[in-house]
């Protein structure tokens, strides 16, 4: 018995190497890609480890189309959590699983991902902690971080271009959380990689991060994100058209001041009620010390009144900051739901399947199919909580390592 499992795992092993890809119960499995040149450019995870991509390749009539996933998983601003965060497998590709299972948007299964199921999918592991957006280094003798996440981006670009890239003929660029915010910050870079003759557009799920007061009235995220940009040395690498434009230009870093500099086709996935923002955009720990919204937090049916009342504000103020995108873009799609939770696009149950959330009777992925497709208008904004009943939710989402 103990030499049939070792035969599997050489096998699996074998495949991960060569970043292929096997299935079990069901799932897709793919190997890692480890972007070897990437020391050349001084592309390096948080730990100096080497950047790394999982891809599943195209067939049929999708050979020729290119889906790419940024990995979420929050930030470190410090040099402290980004040192904590070098040992772990947010910051080293060391350490990372080989296999990544892809399923949502990344699922090579035609009923359950009806309209990307057949492209090349990739997702880009995430190991720098600054939304791929970084370009410094601390180094003190005894410890040395790297913050590296625009060399990573344009590593991994440069290893898929002569994949195929180079010749696609529509190409997504998506992600989830921190990476959903990276398909922001890098969209118009994207484009710019490609033919004009590629049909380009970005998605940007869980991504779109407000910058709002707490409940207390101080702008912890601002902050936060002031530091990390600060920190990984990102102000350079933000769109010049927003910085130029705006007193604060760390600022540009939120999606919400970032968005109409974005020229290609963007579709705006969120929850009104992100689990992740409401633990720490509207309600940090900072503003909370006692606890008050703990069963609030872990419970959307436990809020009084006066909480449901800040969570209504929080969605209006969500929207308030999309107003201009809802009402005058027209290639602009719109998915923002009611539902308690954080990331929609790559579980599958939240994607697309019998009992998935739903708006005007389309799934997230029906609806981001027609945008892509322009098959029909696709900006669908949900009705205030509690009452979407297709909801999935997420509740106590409560580390910026979800």
């Amino acid at each position: 018995m103990e030499l049939v499992i070792n035969i599997v795992l050489l096998i699996i092993a074998l495949l991960t190497c060569a970043g292929t890809s096997v299935s079990s119960d069901d799932r897709l499995l793919v190997g890692m890609t480890v972007v070897r040149n990437a020391a050349a450019l001084g592309a390096y995870c948080l730990d100096g480890s080497l950047p790394a991509y999982h891809i599943h390749r195209g067939f049929g009539a999708g050979e020729h189309n290119w889906l790419l996933q940024f990995e979420g998983g929050g930030w470190c601003n410090d040099i402290e959590s980004c040192a904590e965060r070098a040992q772990t497998r947010r910051g080293s590709t060391r350490l990372m699983n080989k296999l990544e299972t892809f399923s949502g948007i990344l699922s090579n299964n035609a009923p359950r991902n009806p309209d990307f199921y057949n492209w090349n999918r990739v997702k880009i592991r995430y190991c720098d902690g600054g939304s791929f957006a970084g370009d410094s280094k601390f180094d003190n003798g005894t410890l040395v971080l790297f913050f590296r996440g625009q060399r990573i981006w344009q590593a991994i670009i440069q290893d898929l271009l002569p994949k195929g890239l180079s010749s696609a003929n529509k190409a997504l660029l998506s992600g989830c959380s921190a990476g959903g915010l990276a398909s922001y910050l890098h969209c118009n870079n994207f484009s710019s990689y490609l033919p004009d003759t590629t049909a380009v557009k970005c998605l940007g799920d869980a991504g779109f991060f407000m910058d709002a007061p707490d409940i207390t009235m101080n702008h912890t995220q601002r902050m936060f994100f002031q530091h990390l940009v600060t920190l990984q040395g990102i102000e350079k690498n933000l769109d010049e058209n927003c910085t130029s434009s705006i007193s604060y230009p760390k600022q540009c870093f939120f999606p919400q001041y970032l968005l109409k500099y974005i020229t290609p086709p963007v579709f705006i996935l969120n929850s009104a009620y992100d689990v992740y923002q409401i633990n720490h955009i509207l309600v940090p720990p900072t503003a909370d010390p006692r606890g008050h919204w703990n069963r609030c937090k872990s419970n959307p049916t436990a809020c009084r009144p006066d909480q449901m009342r800040l969570l209504h504000g929080f969605r209006v103020e969500m929207l308030t900051a999309l107003r201009s995108f809802l009402f005058n873009s027209s290639r602009g799609g719109v998915f923002i739901n009611s539902c308690f939770a954080h990331c929609q696009s790559e579980s599958q149950d939240t994607w697309f399947a019998l009992d998935s959330p739903q708006m005007y009777n389309e799934t997230i992925a029906e609806s981001v199919g027609d945008w892509y497709f322009s098959r029909n208008v696709s900006k669908k904004i949900d009705c205030p909580y509690p009452c979407d009943n297709t909801c999935h939710n997420l509740i106590g989402v409560g580390s910026t390592n979800d």
